[in-house]
């Protein structure tokens, strides 16, 4: 499919062109979430899931597949180990195309997002004690007018960033990173996001 391997040229000559900005780290717990871009015949969509409502942090959230990283782990390989975990597709059937920015939350971690290209052929299985529903997300639901919003609280003086799409609302630090990957992957702009606030539910 043309327009397939077209998209993921554009994707990975973005990526690369990027220049990504590292955060050192310190007294946050490193994390790493992955960024699913998934394309057929009808169109292109990044996965995103609904957390589990028996989660005990962030339940039924929405929420890139990612996690912790294990002791000795890379982001990448952390990244590749939850999304098989969390939804079934093992690390064979997909390919990486990059990393965006760190991004350090107010709950103690600092995200590494890893942006992928996924086989046409994924057979996705979710994990029930993790994840409620798996959604593929279209792209072109990013590039619509107010897709992104950013507004102020009193609570902080940077700005809050919100997604809409899929008739609800997506929350930071998802929201940032998912920005991002709108911005440097799919659009080439490089935008920055650290500065980006989270809404004051999610600073637990």
């Amino acid at each position: 499919m043309k327009h397939n391997k077209e998209l993921k040229e554009r994707l990975s000559q973005h990526m690369s062109a990027f220049s990504r900005q590292e955060d050192s780290a310190e007294n946050l717990k490193r994390a790493a979430v992955a960024i699913v871009v998934a394309s057929d015949s009808h169109r292109a969509s990044f996965l995103l899931t609904r957390r589990a409502s028996k989660l005990n942090s962030h339940a039924g959230q929405w929420a890139l597949p990612g996690g912790r990283l294990d002791d000795g782990e890379s982001v990448e390989e952390a990244a590749l180990r939850e999304l098989h975990e969390e939804i079934g597709v093992p690390e064979q059937d997909v390919t990486i195309l990059g990393r965006l920015d760190d991004y350090p939350t107010r709950s103690g971690y600092l995200i590494s997002p890893i942006v992928m290209w996924a086989s046409p052929e994924i057979r996705p299985v979710l994990n029930p004690d993790e994840v409620a529903s798996l959604h593929h997300i279209p792209l072109t639901d990013l590039q619509k007018q107010g897709s992104a919003e950013f507004i102020k609280i009193p609570e902080s003086e940077r700005p809050v960033i919100r997604l809409h799409f899929q008739n609800s609302q997506v929350h930071a630090p998802t929201a940032a990173v998912i920005h991002q990957f709108n911005e440097v992957a799919i659009n080439g702009r490089p935008t920055r996001v650290a500065h980006l606030e989270q809404p004051v539910f999610a600073w637990k």
